[in-house]
């Protein structure tokens, strides 16, 4: 089977900034622009550069300095808009991005222009784009998801022969099934050339954004548009970590790959949480604090023996660890664990006993096993060593 390798967009910088508390400055946008270039991913979005200073301060900066990706500024369909971005970021390995508004709701209601206006006001940033030296210009549909075929069709068509040669296909609300978003794809996809990248932008309201971008790039999307962590407008965006590992660990019935540096993921989203003062999540996928750890009995039975019993993905791909941890609700074999590698014997009712004072009787709380392992070495004198490496099922 041929596999297709999917390009990665990375709006962090944009769309990511954005959501309530994630303002970065120039330094730190540069900082993170950094990092996230040595993921492998293919294009970052600096910012808005028309809207501040200090976006127009961080497109400088970064373009200055990406050595591996390209770049790109965001853009309202204004020509002085562009006029901005290139003067911050010059032409080289520069792609515009220029919002089209795609739905009647967002003509009539946010914009106050016809179908015809909102057509020609691309079409005109197009050609200015390509006036000052601009060799990649991306159209970005806004609200495509709830826009009419007639309207998205006119968009897609003209602005191709305009000169756009990549075409964002926008669930700005967040409003579609999987299903629904794989179609509109396919139908962008008919539309134009396959000269024409097409780009995922989804969005976390129902909860679906990672979904929807996967049912995009399966319907012929060759781009997905994806924040670290998901952060951004609202609930979020297609989390850049999620796509990755399900490129990752579906290649075979994807059709799909990456060639992402997986591993140093983990250590970027920390910068991430760091620069914007982010709370880490408890149980997200691949990210969270607890998104390879586990507390109950049954399955630390299951993981002590062999981890994959209850382990999908491997954390040491990620540059995660796996964690144990005794709660309320875990069971006797982990004591049992604990006992052995203390090399301390215990008969069934000082088994029960142990269950009860370390187990049992919690109130909700959980602890490492290294710290429990700890006490128990205490409780009973031992002088084994204590390794909290091992304590933690080998946690790679």
């Amino acid at each position: 089977m041929t596999v297709r390798r999917v390009k990665f967009f990375d709006t962090t910088l944009r769309d990511g900034e954005q959501a309530p508390g994630n303002a970065m400055d120039p330094a730190a946008k540069l900082q993170l622009a950094l990092a996230i270039e040595s993921l492998g991913v293919d294009r970052i979005e600096t910012g808005f550069p028309a809207s501040s200073a200090s976006d127009y301060e961080a497109t400088r900066l970064i373009s200055r300095h990406l050595v591996d990706a390209t770049f790109a500024s965001f853009c309202r369909a204004v020509p002085s808009d562009i006029t901005v971005a290139v003067s911050a970021g010059g032409t080289a390995r520069h792609q515009i991005q220029i919002a089209a508004t795609g739905s009647d709701i967002h003509l009539e209601h946010k914009r106050r222009i016809s179908r015809a206006e909102g057509v020609h006001e691309v079409i005109r940033c197009i050609k200015h784009g390509r006036s000052l030296g601009i060799t990649d210009i991306s159209v970005g549909i806004e609200d495509a998801s709830r826009g009419p075929d007639s309207l998205l069709r006119e968009l897609a068509e003209r602005s191709v022969d305009a000169g756009a040669q990549t075409l964002v296909v926008a669930d700005t609300a967040g409003a579609l099934l999987p299903v629904e978003y794989g179609q509109l794809i396919a139908r962008f996809r008919s539309w134009v050339p396959e000269s024409v990248m097409i780009s995922t932008h989804c969005h976390e309201d129902l909860g679906l954004s990672t979904a929807n971008a996967l049912a995009g790039i399966m319907a012929g999307a060759d781009e997905v548009q994806v924040t670290l962590g998901g952060v951004g407008e609202r609930a979020g965006n297609t989390a850049l970590e999620e796509i990755a590992a399900l490129l990752a660990y579906k290649q075979d019935a994807t059709g799909l790959y990456t060639d992402l540096n997986l591993e140093g993921m983990y250590e970027v989203y920390t910068l991430l949480r760091h620069l914007i003062s982010l709370d880490e999540p408890r149980n997200k996928a691949i990210f969270g604090t607890y998104a390879f750890s586990t507390a109950a009995g049954m399955h630390q039975q299951g993981m002590l023996r062999n981890p994959a019993t209850y382990e999908f993905v491997q954390p040491s791909q990620f540059g995660r660890e796996r964690g144990m941890f005794i709660g309320r609700h875990s069971g006797t074999s982990v004591l049992r664990h604990l006992l052995s590698e203390l090399h301390i014997e215990v008969d069934d009712h000082t088994l029960q006993d142990l269950y009860h004072t370390h187990i049992l009787d919690r109130k909700g709380d959980c602890e490492d096993l290294s710290v429990v392992k700890a006490r128990l070495a205490s409780e009973f004198g031992s002088a084994a060593s204590i390794s909290t490496s091992t304590t933690q099922s080998g946690t790679q």
